[in-house]
Protein backbone atom coordinates (compact mmCIF):
# COMPACT_ATOMS: atom_id res chain seq x y z
CA UNK A 1 0.00 0.00 0.00
CA UNK A 2 1.07 3.51 -0.91
CA UNK A 3 0.43 6.49 1.38
CA UNK A 4 -0.97 9.13 -1.20
CA UNK A 5 -0.20 12.84 -0.54
CA UNK A 6 -2.83 15.03 0.05
CA UNK A 7 -3.32 18.19 -2.39
CA UNK A 8 -4.70 20.66 -0.10
CA UNK A 9 -5.02 23.34 -3.17
CA UNK A 10 -7.58 24.83 -4.58
CA UNK A 11 -6.10 25.22 -7.69
CA UNK A 12 -3.05 22.32 -8.03
CA UNK A 13 -0.60 23.29 -10.03
CA UNK A 14 0.05 20.82 -13.10
CA UNK A 15 3.67 19.95 -12.12
CA UNK A 16 5.32 21.50 -9.61
CA UNK A 17 9.09 20.08 -9.19
CA UNK A 18 9.10 20.81 -5.45
CA UNK A 19 6.74 18.32 -4.56
CA UNK A 20 8.27 15.90 -6.18
CA UNK A 21 9.46 12.89 -3.98
CA UNK A 22 13.07 12.62 -6.17
CA UNK A 23 13.60 16.55 -6.69
CA UNK A 24 16.30 16.45 -4.12
CA UNK A 25 17.44 13.42 -4.71
CA UNK A 26 20.95 12.35 -6.75
CA UNK A 27 20.63 10.90 -10.46
CA UNK A 28 20.82 7.22 -10.54
CA UNK A 29 24.31 8.01 -12.79
CA UNK A 30 25.77 9.26 -9.51
CA UNK A 31 24.84 6.48 -7.14
CA UNK A 32 25.52 3.56 -9.35
CA UNK A 33 29.36 3.59 -9.23
CA UNK A 34 29.70 3.92 -12.61
CA UNK A 35 33.72 4.05 -11.79
CA UNK A 36 33.67 0.51 -11.11
CA UNK A 37 33.36 -2.03 -13.95
CA UNK A 38 30.56 -4.77 -14.00
CA UNK A 39 31.58 -8.31 -12.44
CA UNK A 40 30.49 -11.49 -12.59
CA UNK A 41 30.89 -13.90 -9.90
CA UNK A 42 30.32 -18.03 -10.92
CA UNK A 43 30.86 -20.68 -8.53
CA UNK A 44 31.79 -24.19 -9.72
CA UNK A 45 32.72 -27.03 -8.03
CA UNK A 46 35.87 -26.73 -8.62
CA UNK A 47 36.54 -23.20 -8.61
CA UNK A 48 35.37 -19.42 -8.67
CA UNK A 49 35.39 -17.61 -11.99
CA UNK A 50 35.34 -14.01 -12.29
CA UNK A 51 34.48 -11.93 -15.22
CA UNK A 52 35.17 -8.29 -15.59
CA UNK A 53 33.93 -6.14 -18.42
CA UNK A 54 36.59 -4.12 -19.13
CA UNK A 55 36.98 -3.10 -22.67
CA UNK A 56 39.75 -1.20 -24.47
CA UNK A 57 43.15 -1.40 -22.01
CA UNK A 58 45.43 -4.05 -22.12
CA UNK A 59 46.82 -6.15 -19.93
CA UNK A 60 49.87 -4.49 -18.78
CA UNK A 61 47.24 -2.14 -17.42
CA UNK A 62 45.66 -4.27 -14.81
CA UNK A 63 47.04 -5.29 -10.98
CA UNK A 64 45.75 -8.29 -9.06
CA UNK A 65 46.88 -8.82 -5.79
CA UNK A 66 45.84 -11.23 -3.16
CA UNK A 67 46.62 -10.33 0.52
CA UNK A 68 45.27 -12.33 3.39
CA UNK A 69 42.34 -13.79 1.38
CA UNK A 70 41.44 -10.07 -0.08
CA UNK A 71 41.43 -10.10 -3.85
CA UNK A 72 41.87 -6.91 -5.48
CA UNK A 73 41.87 -6.05 -9.24
CA UNK A 74 42.92 -2.74 -9.75
CA UNK A 75 43.41 -0.61 -13.39
CA UNK A 76 44.81 2.53 -14.59
CA UNK A 77 45.53 4.18 -18.35
CA UNK A 78 46.47 7.18 -19.38
CA UNK A 79 46.77 8.22 -23.09
CA UNK A 80 47.83 11.72 -24.38
CA UNK A 81 47.26 13.44 -27.46
CA UNK A 82 48.57 16.98 -28.37
CA UNK A 83 49.20 18.59 -31.75
CA UNK A 84 51.10 20.91 -32.31
CA UNK A 85 52.11 23.95 -34.75
CA UNK A 86 55.23 24.60 -36.26
CA UNK A 87 56.46 26.86 -34.09
CA UNK A 88 56.12 24.37 -31.05
CA UNK A 89 52.57 25.43 -29.81
CA UNK A 90 49.88 23.61 -28.80
CA UNK A 91 47.12 23.80 -31.29
CA UNK A 92 45.18 21.02 -29.07
CA UNK A 93 46.43 18.68 -26.53
CA UNK A 94 43.74 16.10 -24.79
CA UNK A 95 44.83 13.83 -22.25
CA UNK A 96 42.51 11.24 -20.05
CA UNK A 97 43.02 9.22 -17.25
CA UNK A 98 41.24 6.36 -15.79
CA UNK A 99 41.51 4.15 -13.12
CA UNK A 100 38.80 1.45 -10.49
CA UNK A 101 39.41 -0.49 -7.55
CA UNK A 102 37.79 -3.29 -6.90
CA UNK A 103 38.32 -6.03 -4.16
CA UNK A 104 36.77 -9.16 -3.28
CA UNK A 105 37.04 -11.16 0.34
CA UNK A 106 37.49 -15.05 -0.91
CA UNK A 107 36.18 -17.77 1.63
CA UNK A 108 39.15 -19.93 3.42
CA UNK A 109 37.78 -23.09 0.65
CA UNK A 110 40.30 -21.29 -2.02
CA UNK A 111 43.80 -22.21 -3.30
CA UNK A 112 45.85 -18.50 -3.19
CA UNK A 113 48.48 -20.70 -4.47
CA UNK A 114 46.70 -21.49 -8.01
CA UNK A 115 44.74 -18.28 -9.20
CA UNK A 116 45.18 -17.53 -12.48
CA UNK A 117 44.14 -14.61 -14.82
CA UNK A 118 43.80 -13.82 -18.90
CA UNK A 119 42.65 -10.89 -20.91
CA UNK A 120 40.78 -11.14 -23.81
CA UNK A 121 38.16 -9.28 -26.33
CA UNK A 122 37.80 -6.58 -23.59
CA UNK A 123 37.06 -9.43 -20.40
CA UNK A 124 39.40 -9.92 -17.45
CA UNK A 125 39.21 -13.57 -16.38
CA UNK A 126 40.03 -14.95 -13.17
CA UNK A 127 39.89 -18.33 -11.84
CA UNK A 128 39.85 -19.63 -8.25
CA UNK A 129 40.46 -23.15 -7.32
CA UNK A 130 39.23 -24.40 -4.66
CA UNK A 131 41.36 -26.40 -2.32
CA UNK A 132 40.79 -29.99 -2.75
CA UNK A 133 39.04 -30.20 0.83
CA UNK A 134 36.54 -27.85 -0.17
CA UNK A 135 35.84 -29.86 -3.25
CA UNK A 136 32.49 -32.03 -2.98
CA UNK A 137 32.93 -35.69 -2.58
CA UNK A 138 31.13 -37.99 -4.05
CA UNK A 139 28.65 -40.52 -1.37
CA UNK A 140 30.69 -43.60 0.09
CA UNK A 141 28.72 -46.57 -0.53
CA UNK A 142 29.33 -48.36 2.92
CA UNK A 143 29.38 -52.22 2.80
CA UNK A 144 27.20 -54.02 5.63
CA UNK A 145 28.50 -56.93 7.68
Amino acid sequence: MKLMKRNESLFPNMWSPFNDDDWFRLPDTFKSGTSAPAVNILENEDDFKVEMAVPGMKKEDFNVDLDNNLLTISAEEKSENETKDKDGNYTRREFNYSAFKRSFTLPESVDGEKIAASYTDGVLHITIPKKEEAKPKPPKKIAIK
